[in-house]
């Protein structure tokens, strides 16, 4: 269902007169899907009839992704069926065909294959509305990356100067950019880095959702490309750049204060260095890299490690308070859903059966970058109450892409070598939906939920950022809290 929902977020992207009309659609829909007036789901039923009875492929295309948000996931997949045969050139059959693009390894297969796949479905036959043509986009910044990584420089500007959204290419460049540089070349790392960073700045002032996505990585870009510049000794350029984005942040920025301290210490500018890996260091989401670093420049500057102890205790002291006054605010008291799954080994494993104890839930998928890194976290965290029998972690593993889950979930585990309780949140057959995370309302992994022992949410977590003592340190603080209560 994954490349239905890709498909229509790209048909809902504001910015066209169609756009709107498919959106107020859309939210009209919805609407209709969350009353729970009996008269409202007759409406929705009709509605979604008409609409998959429809000659437009779109209008199908709305009617499958609410078949799926309404948990009709068979109806979803029968009509997705009917349409790709119905409509053998059209959206859906398009993006299915697309990732034969994305499964070649190989530039040249890529590039052939992308050929083949933009003959039978050339971009003049579907109107660049709704900035329909970012999936050529996608083919064609894939391409770029593949023919970086063997060194074919020239293959890879042809392609990537092949993008036609504008919004998107600063996601291009980027990623293209990142690649260069993984890959040892900051001639060009540098050049496209500019690009991304200057694609970025000419949407700070969008008030379209395209725009404002643009826009969103600005700062993170700037911060590349003076990271970039720094490894080029170009350190005027990069003070002159990662200047201008700190006197934009709000507020601190990790990375924009790190990039700025390592330009100033290579110009031999160590006490204003000091000053913005101070400002880091207070934040409490500086790596043990950076810890390490900035001890040196503190004895550098200060002529010893006298009070570099205390300092530290100091910061920490000021950044578990700050956190028990978050927490505090978003300390909540609301029924957890009860659950009964399969772990690993086949057993079941019920909810209830932890009434008493504090649980912690991690929902998680082995395709999720951010659930994999934030797992040395949950490690530290299991670990630290291993002997504390009142505590209990759960590792619920979700939104599998893939009919072998199981076994890829096992497996993960196992090569990490990961002590952890995992249990499989698998589809359900009928309806496609894995039942145990939409009951927890969750729109995004990974997703945590600590619950008391009366078996009550009291904290719950989306994604991961940070640094793994802070996430260790927040998870200790809502189950003392709790333990507290």
């Amino acid at each position: 269902m994954k490349k239905f929902f890709l498909v229509f977020a790209v048909l809902l992207a504001a910015g066209s007169a169609m756009a709107q009309k498919a959106d107020t659609i859309y939210q009209y829909l919805n609407r209709l899907a969350g009353s729970k007036d009996q008269n409202d789901g007759i409406t929705l039923d009709n509605k979604l009839h008409q609409l998959a009875s429809s000659s437009k492929e779109r209008e199908i295309i709305v009617a499958i992704n609410m078949y799926s948000r309404t948990k009709r996931g068979r109806l979803a997949d029968s009509l997705n069926r009917a349409a790709l045969s119905r409509f053998p050139n059209g959206i859906l059959a398009r993006s299915a065909a697309q990732g034969a693009v994305f499964g070649a390894k190989d530039p040249e297969e890529a590039e052939k294959l992308y050929q083949q796949w933009v003959a039978r479905f050339p971009p003049s036959r579907f109107p660049n509305e709704d900035h329909d043509h970012i999936i050529y986009d996608y083919a064609r910044s894939h391409i770029a990356q593949l023919y970086v990584d063997k060194r074919n420089v020239a293959r890879a500007e042809l392609y990537i100067n092949m993008l036609e959204e504008n919004f998107w290419k600063g996601n291009g460049y980027g990623g293209l950019s990142e690649r260069f540089r993984k890959n040892g070349d900051l001639v060009h790392a540098e050049v496209y880095a500019k690009k991304a960073m200057e694609s970025a700045r000419g949407f700070l002032n969008a008030t379209d959702n395209a725009g404002k996505f643009a826009a969103f990585g600005y700062v993170g870009l700037c911060d590349t490309y003076a990271d970039i510049l720094y490894e080029e000794k170009k350190y005027d350029m990069g003070l002159e750049v990662i200047d201008g984005v700190y006197k934009s942040n709000k507020e601190v920025d990790p990375r924009t204060n790190y990039v700025y301290a390592k330009l100033l210490m290579a110009e031999h500018r160590d006490r204003e260095a000091y000053v913005r890996m101070d400002e880091l260091m207070r934040t409490g989401k500086a790596e043990p890299e950076v810890r390490k670093e900035f001890k040196a420049l503190y004895i550098k500057v200060k002529g010893s490690d006298a009070g570099y102890d205390e300092y530290l205790a100091s910061i920490r002291k000021a950044v578990l308070e700050n956190l028990r006054h978050k927490l505090a605010r978003e300390i909540m008291d609301k029924p957890a859903p009860l659950f009964t799954l399969t772990d690993l080994d086949g057993r079941q494993v019920t909810l209830e059966q932890y009434r008493g104890k504090t649980v912690v839930l991690d929902f998680w998928a082995t395709w999720c970058g951010p659930c994999k890194r934030s797992f040395p976290a949950m490690k530290m965290a299991q670990d630290k109450y291993k002997d504390d029998t009142n505590v209990r972690f759960l590792f619920i593993h979700t939104w599998e892409h893939s009919d072998s889950a199981t076994a890829e979930a096992r497996a993960y585990i196992r090569d990490h070598h990961f002590d952890f309780e995992v249990l499989m949140d698998l589809k359900d057959q009928e309806t496609k939906e894995n039942k145990v995370v939409s009951s927890y309302g969750v729109n995004g992994i990974p997703a945590k939920f600590i619950i008391d022992p009366k078996g009550n949410i009291r904290f719950q977590l989306t994604g991961f950022e940070g640094t793994d003592e802070e996430a260790v340190d927040e998870l200790s603080m809502m189950i003392e809290m709790i333990k507290k209560a």
